[in-house]
């Protein structure tokens, strides 16, 4: 049965971390820039505690040690609410096709697609009787030219007939008028001038019907292209109007680079007119929502300077921010008593994707700023606050700092002294290196790389 006590068990597992860089150094040879030298014999050693812990490599991997930077920022005056990323409005664009047709599918869904990558092709009857039509009506509004040239060719015939026959009136009434020539002649020239001018005026009458006819193919044409130039632009492929297999169907590229988010029908299959085909999705148009309460209203305006925080815990560093702009929505939540705060970000984090949650840091007002850290980065012996601040001299060691803390907005907290801006404090893996430099804790020995166990140190 195992008689250690806990307590002991726990200081020395933790102590096993540091073993192997530990175990190595002989007692003549003393850490530098120790607070505390090292004795002659392994009493002094082994009751001795320093601020000072190696932090080698290995020991690093082993414990999860991370930093962060001391950096000034305004505590005082910061107002940091949850929220998360949402889509813009503008993020999605739809994909239909505006006739009925069997389409065939070109991208897979979550592929990533450039502007002007083929996304489907549609063969479509309607897109067929589209051409024919334009085909037919082109042929028609072309034959209109040489028709109306016939036609004016029999009208001018015409008109010199119509001109002869008035000319030969003015001769036979001359004669008559002089005594001579012949009734019957002269009733003969006026029944032929007007036969000629009837069926002059039948020419004309028709040459009026073939140019109506013709503005009406021309127009039906002109219509019948734009349709089929438009259905065109659309595919934002830059399809040859006449190219090769533009009759047989059409091809649909993307408008912009995105995501394929979801596909509307299956490979193959038939589309309605107007039927969905597919959704792409602009996964970097994005904009972080913050819920704030009512009472906060006072101290908000719209152009505020804001930050967008990551998570707090996660493998995202604490640092990587997004700046932006506050923006107060327009409407409340009388029930919830909260009001939203929107922030596009100036630019994006990789971390940054709709649906994560993250922290919005407002700059109420401008204050002095002063050297911060994050509060999860300061441990407690007892009730003494420290820090473990890497050696500038040294990476792979750190000193135990008793922090002197200002004020503290919940996440960050002022130090007052004993650090310097730009210095690396250790984050994660902090609490197992107070318990290893901790005076209250058991500092019985140290474990070997064999498992063989020591009073004392080397």
């Amino acid at each position: 049965m195992n008689t250690i006590p806990a307590p002991i068990r726990l200081a020395t597992t933790i102590a096993l971390a540091f073993a192997l860089a530990g175990c190595d150094r002989r007692s003549d040879q003393p850490s530098p820039g120790d607070d505390h030298e090292h004795g002659a014999g392994p009493a002094a050693a082994s009751t001795t505690p320093t601020n000072r812990v190696d932090i080698p490599a290995a020991v690093r991997q082993n414990l999860g040690i991370t930093f962060v930077k001391v950096e000034p920022r305004n505590v005082a005056q910061t107002l940091r609410v949850p929220g998360r990323f949402e889509l813009l409005p503008t993020a999605r664009r739809e994909y239909r096709t505006p006739l009925a047709g069997r389409v065939d599918l070109l991208v897979t869904q979550y592929q990533k697609v450039e502007r002007g990558t083929p996304l489907y092709r549609v063969d479509a009857a309607g897109w067929q009787d589209l051409h024919e039509q334009i085909a037919a009506t082109r042929a028609l509004a072309d034959s209109m030219g040489p028709r109306r040239d016939a036609h004016r060719q029999h009208e001018q015939s015409l008109a010199e007939k119509v001109a002869l026959w008035q000319d030969r009136l003015k001769q036979l009434d001359a004669l008559q008028s002089a005594g001579g020539g012949s009734a019957a002649q002269f009733t003969e020239a006026r029944a032929a001038l007007n036969a000629t001018q009837a069926e002059l005026a039948d020419v004309m009458e028709k040459d009026a019907e073939l140019q109506a006819q013709q503005t009406q193919a021309e127009a039906q044409l002109r219509s019948l292209v734009s349709r089929r130039d438009l259905l065109l632009n659309d595919t934002h492929c830059g399809e040859a109007p006449d190219g090769p297999g533009s009759a047989r169907g059409y091809t649909v590229c993307s408008v912009a680079p995105g995501v394929v988010e979801a596909i509307g029908i299956t490979p193959g299959g038939l589309a309605q007119e107007n039927g969905h085909i597919l959704t792409l999705l602009q996964p970097d148009r994005i904009r972080f929502r913050a819920r704030a309460l009512q009472s906060d209203l006072g101290r908000l305006r719209d152009g505020l300077p804001a930050r967008i925080a990551p998570p707090q815990g996660g493998s995202t560093p604490l640092q990587d921010t997004m700046s932006g702009v506050l923006f107060i929505g327009p409407a409340a939540d009388a029930d919830e008593r909260t009001i939203d705060l929107i922030v596009t970000p100036d630019s994006l984090s990789p971390w940054a994707r709709s649906g994560v949650v993250a922290h919005l840091e407002i700059t109420l007002a401008d204050g002095g700023e002063a050297l911060a850290i994050p509060l999860s980065a300061v441990v407690r012996d007892g009730a003494t606050p420290y820090i473990f601040r890497r050696d500038p001299a040294n990476p792979d060691k750190a000193i135990r700092v008793e922090a002197d803390l200002g004020l503290s907005d919940g996440r960050w907290v002022v130090i007052r002294s004993g650090v310097r801006e730009g210095d690396e404090i250790v984050l994660g893996g902090n609490y197992p290196l107070m318990l290893a430099t901790s005076a209250a804790a058991p500092r019985g020995g140290h474990f070997h790389p064999d498992g063989t166990f020591h009073e004392g140190e080397h």
